[in-house]
């Protein structure tokens, strides 16, 4: 994935980069790593890495592989693997990843769902949480 202290990525993996300058409104869907740094409205998805810039504006639901979020998100955000929020990431949206690391600094106002998804001893009754009967706890 991108790494959140390297100012230069090697360019040769990126596939797309929105610009600064530059606004996509509609659904935008790519196969390779995409590099957001200007405005995008609508559905945003990838089958490999998102990097979101400091100054970028994204007003849609996101997916996927891997994130680097550094910017502004207003949507839902959706990752297979590993979602990174930076110190200058704005979060208004129901998160769901694998792996999530959040830096102090970073805000975020949703609903948060992390992990494979595959507790087998929990059980969702609303907002209790229920332990199978074995269980000692």
């Amino acid at each position: 994935m991108f790494k959140s202290n390297e100012k230069n990525a090697d360019t040769r993996e990126i596939e797309t980069i929105i610009g600064p300058s530059v606004k996509v409104e509609g659904d935008f869907a790519g196969e390779g790593n995409v590099i957001v740094e200007g405005i995008v409205t609508g559905n945003l998805k990838t089958n490999k890495n998102l990097k979101v810039g400091t100054n970028a504006h994204i007003f849609a639901n996101i997916k996927a592989n891997n994130a680097l979020i550094a910017g502004e998100v207003e949507g839902n955000i959706l990752v297979k693997e590993t979602l990174e929020l930076t110190e200058t990431a704005r979060i208004r949206g129901d998160i769901k990843a694998k792996v999530i690391a959040i830096t102090a600094g970073a805000v975020f106002h949703g609903k948060c769902d992390m992990g494979n998804g595959d507790n087998k001893n929990l059980k969702d009754k609303g907002s209790k949480t229920v332990v199978d009967k074995g269980s000692d706890v």
